[in-house]
Order: C-alpha cells, then sequence, then structure tokens
C-alpha cells in the first residue's frame, strides 16, 4: 500500500489513492516544530481495513524522524495516542 507526502509550505497530507480514484488523507500543519494533525479521512467503501491507522503511524514515523512534536487535534488521531503509549514523548 503506497502512502505519499504531500507539502505545500506549512500544510500537508499524507495521502493513499485507492484503484475507485477516491482518496485517504491525514491532513496536518507545521507549526514551528509541531506537526498538528487536524484530519485523517477514509472514504467509507474504504473503511475497516485499518488504513487510517496505517496514515497515522506514517505520520508518527516521519514525526520522529525530523524530531517534531505532535500535536493530535482530529478525535482519531488522538484515540491513536491513547492507545499507543509509547508515542507519549512525542504528544505537544
Amino acid at each position: 500500500m503506497e502512502i505519499t507526502l504531500e507539502e505545500n509550505g506549512t500544510n500537508g497530507r499524507y495521502v493513499h489513492v485507492f484503484d475507485d480514484g477516491s482518496e485517504a488523507e491525514l491532513n496536518f500543519q507545521l507549526r514551528h516544530n509541531v506537526m498538528v494533525i487536524n484530519h485523517v479521512g477514509v472514504p467509507t467503501q474504504h473503511r475497516n481495513h485499518g488504513l487510517a491507522a496505517k496514515l497515522v503511524k506514517k505520520a508518527i514515523e516521519d514525526a520522529k524522524e525530523k524530531q517534531l512534536k505532535v500535536q493530535p487535534v482530529c478525535p482519531y488521531a488522538a484515540a491513536q495516542f491513547r492507545r499507543h503509549p509509547e508515542w507519549s514523548d512525542l504528544l505537544q
């Protein structure tokens, strides 16, 4: 499964494009050294396959690599942080 990163200044998103042209995405903003995760969305027809969790995991891996803190504004992303206490050192 391919997840690509698209960046436009301080805005970005991780996106996976399905064969039907629909997209799953995680949107974020960079504020100084903080990745603010605003939204995680997966089209209804592609839900319940773990893709949203994979998008969050990819963002977390990149945040670690870039030494960023993370502020999960999106309720889904915040829930993932509660499920993964090993990420707590990244929380802003």
